[in-house]
């Protein structure tokens, strides 16, 4: 299949992105069938990795010198040959080099500019930092409390090598270029956009930032209640790994097996998951004997339960937690990990061993489904590099064989450019007044869980009418969907319906014929079994895009294509958990909930603006895809890649880790730690810093402890002040509570995109009764179109009524759905039960 058959052949960028973030944009527009010059400085990149082998690829390179007359004219000459250009310098780089975005899109209204800054640019404290990426997520609250097994192990901060920022502000930067070209079509406009790390990464955690007044006690986990009692008793956080075992759900951890392999069980909050698990495993009967129950329906208070557990509901009661993990740990032992792997896919329910990056780099699964791609670089050869982020069914196969990074000269470059006739129809008159690049669409939500649903609310703030469809009775608890959906619920109607039934599939058919989008995370077997593969949907609505996302999805099959998963799995599969734990004795999740999870739903939200684009360009309708083992690939984007005599797989690991080595390292000030983010380069900047002058004369092996001894005779406030005076990279470990307390507005109807590189607003009238304080939706911040922010989650089933009359039924055929259970306008008498 040729290039010319993906979505944005024809679509022309200017990259000068360096590091991550800015040229990992540009790839993936690239590997999206897009043109693209790449502008690396006449010494070459700035960071100097084998992952620019593939954050380059699809790519011709130029090096221009823009600080020389001649560098920039050749610069903005590229510039004016193209649709979308990208950089990620400090805010007001560009601008002293004489490229300014704001007269450059004011001068070509159809110009697209996209700046990915390490802080916004109206950040006044922070604007002008040197914000590498463990300086932002130091700033934004990663390294502390990451996780609730480092917190109780005292292992706080944890220092951690993947790069959460620019994976995160990548997705959101490349699905806003997008969703801007997909409007520029019908408005003639471009935009000039900025998306902060900072903001990003903020919002790649937004599930762990969340704050619900008066919590009930059903939904914390043994882990957080024996954080709660060592922290008001006074006691130190001094677990040891084995005895964390103890605070784990059964269905939520690590088993060995028989051939020393780890095992990831995550079988939790389903209603089938679980009892399929044990099922298998062959304990189901004698736990039931024994007293096991399952609770009819678990979304009444627990007071009124008829036992006090029910199996499928996160977290269980510590005295059943324990009875079913020594159960389970007897069982595992007595096959592979890789028989139970297939054990678990087959029998349709979560588990997946754990592999090391390695291991996963060149796993079958992973070269068949196009996970994993060679690519013959020029400087490594034979290269396996991650595949596509996000792709469409029809012209993914022409994505998997990029071509190479290749570099050229200005004048190659500009006439390859040329050679490329205006992508867009006639440019239409811009619009004058402000909307979302989204104004009209109407899309349907079938997700569950967060990656889906996180989508399609994402969209949501872009103008995007949601309509989200649950079963009429819930299949998850209420830990996994109430929970969650205080976040990704936002912005959306929703409606509680049995699609299964006579009555309920031709209601659900009237709303797919009633949409532009259709969005579910699910796998290929269950699209199909539903009736919405390509030619199941083309009978129902011929028009519509559908977007699919899975686990281990890839452009082409695999033999786990099917298997069910979640992103602790993935977690677990990619090499992640591995990492983060150390050994295969002590595998960890990688701290926050939806490490992968956001991120592929930002890859969902591209696929349907490519999927858009490429309808209004030419006609096809698309079906978009995304998996969450394809945006691990992001996720560990700096040492995701071998090839032969690649260096040893030895990236930092474990909960010893601190960083890379002494000069870029967590270290504990007087008071508080602290990240200081240096290299060799920057050594003659130490001798300027008060109390750091001999740093720059010491031997590499003496610098760790003495720097050690040093800092700790100084406040943070006062090294971090001396840092950034020397333009060195520091930052304080700051964790997300106090970011924010510190940052929370009453609630006011606006974005927070104003509000600098942190910003969440406090809902004292949610509809929960709960006073809920949430993260913003900020990180995307256009100057010509809208961002809208996006009203509470309502409580599921409270649109139901509205959208089947708006359907043309009446209020006495809904009331009869409801008595037949076709429908439902809730799963429980408190929103969030108690």
């Amino acid at each position: 299949m040729k290039r010319e058959a993906l979505p944005f052949h024809g679509v022309k960028v200017v990259d000068f992105g360096q590091y991550i973030a800015g040229p990992a944009v540009a790839m993936i527009l690239g590997d999206l069938g897009a043109t693209v010059i790449h502008i690396d400085p006449p010494n070459g990149p700035l960071w100097d990795s084998p992952a620019n082998a593939t954050l380059n690829r699809n790519k011709l390179l130029v090096e221009l010198d823009l600080k020389s007359e001649d560098g920039l004219a050749k610069a903005l000459a590229l510039i004016a040959e193209a649709d979308i250009v990208i950089e990620n310098f400090r805010p007001g780089v560009m601008k002293r080099l004489g490229i300014d975005f704001a007269a450059l899109q004011q001068a070509r209204p159809e110009l697209i500019t996209v700046s990915i800054p390490g802080f916004a640019s109206n950040d006044e404290l922070r604007r002008e930092w040197r914000a590498f990426e463990s300086v932002i997520a130091a700033s934004s609250g990663v390294f502390t409390d990451m996780g609730l097994n480092r917190v109780l192990m005292g292992v706080n901060p944890s220092f951690s090598p993947l790069p959460l920022a620019s994976a995160y502000g990548t997705m959101l930067a490349v699905s806003a270029a997008a969703l801007a070209l997909q409007a520029r079509v019908k408005t003639g406009r471009g935009d000039q956009i900025e998306v902060p790390l900072a903001s990003a990464v903020m919002e790649g955690l937004c599930y762990n930032s969340i704050k619900i007044e008066d919590y009930p006690l059903r939904y914390q986990t043994q882990r957080e209640r024996e954080i709660e009692r060592r922290r008001s008793e006074g006691l130190p956080m001094d677990v040891t790994y084995d005895d964390l075992q103890a605070f784990l759900d059964p269905f939520y951890r690590s088993y060995p097996c028989k051939d020393g392999r780890s095992f990831y069980v995550v079988c939790p909050s389903h209603k089938f998951h679980a009892k399929r698990c044990l099922q298998t495993l062959g304990i189901y009967d004698e736990l039931v004997a024994e007293g096991l129950q399952e609770e009819p329906d678990t979304y009444l208070p627990a007071s009124e339960w008829s036992s006090d557990v029910s199996l499928g509901v996160y977290p269980l009661p510590k005295f059943w937690a324990d009875r079913i993990s020594e159960r389970m740990k007897a069982v595992f032992l007595t096959r592979t990990a890789k028989e139970w792997e297939r054990i678990f896919g087959k029998g349709q329910f979560p588990g997946a061993p754990h592999r090391w990056l390695q291991e996963w780099i060149s796993d079958d699964h992973a070269d068949m489904a196009g996970l994993m791609i060679e690519v013959e670089d020029p400087v490594y050869g034979k290269m396996i590099q991650p595949g596509p982020m996000a792709w469409l069914e029809e012209s993914g196969e022409a994505m998997l064989t990029p071509t190479p990074r290749r570099k050229v000269d200005f004048d190659e470059a500009i006439s390859n450019l040329r050679a490329i006739s205006s992508s867009l129809p006639k440019v239409v008159a811009a619009s004058v007044k402000k909307s979302g690049w989204l104004e009209g669409i109407r899309v349907l939500d079938l997700c569950n869980v967060i990656a889906g649903p996180h989508s399609v609310s994402y969209l949501s703030r872009f103008g995007a009418e949601v309509i989200k469809i649950d079963p009429a009775t819930p299949l998850f608890d209420c830990w996994n969907t109430v929970i969650f959906g205080m976040t990704h619920m936002r912005g959306k109607k929703s409606v509680l319906l049995d699609i299964g039934s006579p009555d309920g599939r031709k209601l659900f058919e009237d709303l797919v014929r009633s949409v532009d989008v259709v969005v579910w995370n699910a796998t290929d077997r269950q699209v199909q079994s539903k009736g919405l593969d390509a030619e199941g949907l083309k009978k129902l609505n011929p028009d519509a895009i559908f977007c699919q996302l899975d686990c281990f999805g890839g452009v082409r099959k695999g033999p786990r294509t099917n298997y069910l998963g979640y992103d602790d799995l993935v977690q677990a599969a990619t090499g992640i958990m591995l990492r983060f734990g150390g050994s295969m004795e002590t595998p960890e999740e990688h701290a926050h909930v939806g490490t992968i999870d956001v991120m592929c739903g930002f890859g969902a939200a591209l696929g349907v603006a490519a999927a858009l684009y490429q309808k209004q360009m030419t006609g096809r309708v698309g079906r978009a895809r995304t998996s969450l083992s394809a945006l691990s690939g992001l996720a560990q984007i700096p040492f995701c890649f071998d090839y032969q005599g690649r260096a040893p797989f030895d990236e930092p690991s474990g909960p010893a880790a601190r960083g890379y080595d002494a000069l870029h390292h967590l270290y504990r000030a007087e008071d508080r730690w602290i990240v200081l983010a240096a290299s060799e380069k920057d050594l003659s900047r130490f001798r300027s810093i008060e109390g750091l002058e001999a740093v720059a004369d010491m031997t590499e092996h003496e610098r760790s402890d003495g720097l050690s001894a040093i800092l700790a005779t100084a406040s943070a406030k006062v090294w971090i002040e001396r840092f950034q005076n020397a333009d060195i990279g520091a930052a304080i470990c700051e964790n997300i509570e106090t970011i924010r307390v510190a940052t929370a507005w009453p609630a006011d109807g606006t974005p927070g995109t104003e509000r600098g590189s942190y910003s969440f607003s406090v809902y004292a009238d949610h509809p929960s009764g709960h006073t809920v304080t949430h993260l913003d939706p900020y990180a995307v911040r256009p100057t010509h179109s809208e961002i809208y922010a996006r009203m509470s989650a309502e409580k599921y089933g409270a649109s139901t009524r509205e959208v089947m009359k708006a359907l043309g039924l009446s209020d006495t055929d809904v009331d009869e759905l409801i008595a037949n259970r076709t429908l439902s306008e809730t799963w429980s008498g408190e929103y969030l039960p108690s």
